[in-house]
């Protein structure tokens, strides 16, 4: 249900921080409208002014509280009240030209959480459930990924058990142990449901991880779009924290076998993409430290070693850059028998002849897509 919110209420002095107080009317008001996730665009608009003038507003705002970045300035309208949590923004008296968010209004949260980008587990209400053996958790891995369709027996079957089903359909039995598993004992509904096509986990009674991770990939993009690169950082490392290990990490059957290596090609996509916005935003260490820990769990991955090669050549890092490249080629030869690809022997024959970083095309264009 939506919910209209004003910024023209009076509040206590308390609410703010020292530093806030230093903010102008309009100041105020542009963070308070930040730390609702308005973009740049949709402040001018509410506001009445041109968005040029918002972005000059934002960059006072950062210095004077001594802010980073548009994320600490989200971060700090929370922090001093100016936002609160279901109930938007509260400034002092703005009078008429008060700021309208509209947002909506939090539903009942799900109390079920799945995560899946790592081994299958599950929470009720913050508790950790038994979910049983890792067929029976390839099940409601199947049901999680169904993102709300309607998986029949013979389904879930072909998913969980491929071309060797078990003699007898043990489909509703382990339905059943999923449902008790993650019933709510205090409430009348359960969490799968069983429709005329299959079963199903009921819409909006169940977080899962994977549905969250989408939600921040379409942020990244919309951020990359918009030429804000530390936006598209903050929101590739909120969609990497949401992986605790190999995505469905032990279970058996094909769909959890394809699931697992699109993930991971997800998460590599995920870290590449914020490593090319935190190099173009001058981060080199931050990055090569990613790109290090990836490509050592990834060293047959020539995209990433040819990246991590760039990134140490920008960094003034030649020698470093070049082993990198000895390591990958031996990696390939004792493993695949094969030589490094065009795009690997490319950037080391340009960190050789001493190009400069544009030559070496790691930075994307501005505004770029995340590609993921």
């Amino acid at each position: 249900m939506p919910t209209t919110l004003t910024t023209d209420r009076p509040r206590a002095t308390t609410l703010f921080r020292p530093a806030a107080t230093e903010l102008g009317h309009q100041e105020r008001q542009v963070l308070s409208a930040i730390g609702c996730g308005l973009r740049d665009d949709e402040i001018a608009a509410e506001l009445a002014v041109p968005e040029d003038t918002v972005a000059e507003h934002l960059a006072r705002i950062l210095v004077k509280l001594g802010l980073r970045d548009r994320a600490a300035a989200i971060v700090h309208a929370f922090d001093c009240g100016l936002v609160v949590p279901g109930r938007g923004p509260r400034t002092r008296s703005a009078g008429p030209a008060a700021l309208t968010v509209t947002v909506r209004a939090p539903e009942s949260a799900p109390k079920v959480r799945i995560s899946l980008l790592g081994p299958v587990r599950a929470w009720r209400d913050g508790r950790l459930l038994d979910l049983g053996h890792l067929r029976q958790q390839a099940v409601l891995a199947a049901l999680a990924l169904g993102a709300g369709r309607s998986l029949s027996q013979q389904q879930l079957l072909d998913d969980v058990w491929g071309m060797e089903p078990p003699v007898t359909n043990v489909v509703p039995v382990y339905v059943y142990r999923l449902r008790k598993a993650l019933h709510d004992e205090g409430g009348p509904h359960p969490v799968i449901e069983r429709g005329l096509r299959g079963y199903q986990l009921v819409p909006g009674a169940v977080d899962v991880d994977v549905a969250h991770m989408r939600e921040l990939v379409t942020g990244i993009g919309k951020a990359g779009r918009a030429g804000e690169p530390l936006e598209a950082v903050r929101l590739c490392a909120q969609a990497l924290k949401l992986f605790h290990g190999e995505p469905l990490a032990g279970l058996p059957g094909p769909l959890a076998e394809l699931e697992r290596l699109r993930l991971t090609e997800r998460r590599i996509a995920i870290v590449r993409r914020k490593v090319e916005w935190q190099l173009r935003l001058g981060q080199d260490a931050e990055a090569i430290d990613e790109l290090f820990a990836l490509t050592a769990a990834h060293p047959l991955n020539e995209p990433l070693a040819a990246m991590l090669m760039r990134a140490l050549y920008r960094d003034g890092r030649q020698a470093e850059a070049l082993t990198v490249f000895e390591r990958a080629r031996r990696r390939l030869a004792d493993d695949l028998g094969v030589p490094p690809s065009r795009m690997l022997r490319r950037a080391h024959q340009m960190i050789l002849r001493g190009d400069d970083e544009s030559g070496l095309g790691l930075m994307p264009p501005a505004g770029a897509g995340t590609g993921l």
